[in-house]
């Protein structure tokens, strides 16, 4: 992964744009690198050699955590081969899936100081650092895809990309994540009771945090690449996510027990780094911004079909899915909405998603 600490301690400009050799993070990671513009071009071994050193200046280097055929991943490509078309070649990107550049947050890290281009990130890993976000990733603030896309799409999603900018970062777009629902290895769940001294992995949000705790279970912080093993082991009991990602990670050969909680339906933000940004021409910048502005509803077409086929797979190969008591769940989760609507800004955006609703 790419020396965080060098960046932090002032050798940035030296390793800016340096890839060094990728780590393949969760069960499933295909170890494969797009080269520039391509819809997916092979590499097993790692990084060309050419990004191993120092990016060409006209390619942007990309992270994603997820597997090669991922939607958000393949959304990325889509975005990088109009970047390549419309600017003639000028400029390209270079797509790294499967956590190769590291965890989530490390990469969003990277792209502040300018080692990273752009990242694709769940809003609920930037809770804490970017409270704007937190306002999406609320229990029970959306009451389905299509509420969470007018939102998404509206005030309230303008809203946040705006915020990151004080960050050092540029908001370009928010994709979907799905509905984020339990599933565990020991027992069916239906209530919030039987949640009940289960250690659920969560990501790294104080609002996940707490609303776990909340709802019983002992929420157990880990990054996205090491659920897979710790469900093997046994360090925990469970986790929760999306159809897709828990069959694209395999999740579901160790947990079982999947409950249709969808507590949270946290999206996915697309980010540039505002060095990197700042650097090109305002061509080029209206390019970029187009560009992933376009590449969301091809993503949500990939993620309404992909989410079918992942509920359809994890179904046959014998997943019992359990439908919750929806309005207890709800009751349950009340007071965590209720404490962060003390903070203005959340407020104003919570009733910008509820006006769309």
């Amino acid at each position: 992964m790419i020396s965080r600490r060098a960046v932090l301690l002032g050798a940035g400009a030296a390793c800016v744009h340096a890839v060094c050799a990728p780590r393949a993070v969760g069960a499933g990671a295909a170890g494969q690198v797009d080269a520039p513009g391509s819809a997916g071009a092979a590499d097993a071994a790692g990084p060309p050699r050419a990004a191993r050193q120092v990016n060409p200046a006209g390619v942007l280097t990309v992270s994603d955590v997820h597997v090669a055929d991922y939607p958000t991943v393949q959304a990325l490509r889509w975005m990088g081969d109009m970047i390549s078309r419309e600017s003639g070649g000028e400029l390209s990107m270079r797509v790294y899936h499967s956590g190769q550049l590291g965890r989530e947050n490390d990469t969003v890290d990277l792209a502040r100081f300018g080692a990273l281009d752009l990242v694709r990130i769940n809003f609920a890993s930037l809770n804490n650092t970017f409270p704007a976000t937190q306002a999406m990733s609320l229990p029970y603030v959306f009451e389905s895809t299509e509420h969470m896309r007018r939102s998404v799409d509206g005030v309230a999603g303008r809203s946040i990309l705006e915020a990151f900018e004080s960050r050092g970062l540029v908001g370009l777009a928010i994709y979907d994540s799905g509905a984020r629902c339990f599933y565990n290895h020991l027992r069916a769940v239906s209530e919030p009771g039987d949640l009940k001294g289960l250690k659920i992995r969560v990501p790294p949000s104080d609002m996940f945090v707490s609303l776990v705790r909340r709802l019983g279970a002992n929420p157990t912080p880990l990054s996205y690449g090491e659920i897979f093993s710790a469900l093997q082991t046994k360090l925990i009991d469970g986790a929760e996510n999306n159809w897709t990602t828990f069959q694209t990670s395999r999740h579901f050969e160790v947990a079982r027990f999947w409950s249709q909680s969808e507590h949270s339906y946290s999206p996915e933000a697309v980010l540039m780094s505002k060095l990197r940004y700042q650097k090109l021409s305002g061509r080029q910048q209206e390019l970029v911004r187009a560009a992933a502005a376009q590449s969301v509803s091809y993503m949500r077409t990939l993620w309404d079909s992909s989410e079918a086929a992942s509920r359809a797979a994890v179904e046959k190969a014998g997943v019992r899915v359990i439908q919750v008591n929806r309005a207890a769940f709800q009751g349950a989760a009340a007071p965590i909405l209720e404490s962060y609507m003390k903070d203005p800004q959340l407020q104003r955006i919570y009733q910008e998603i509820r006006a769309v609703a």
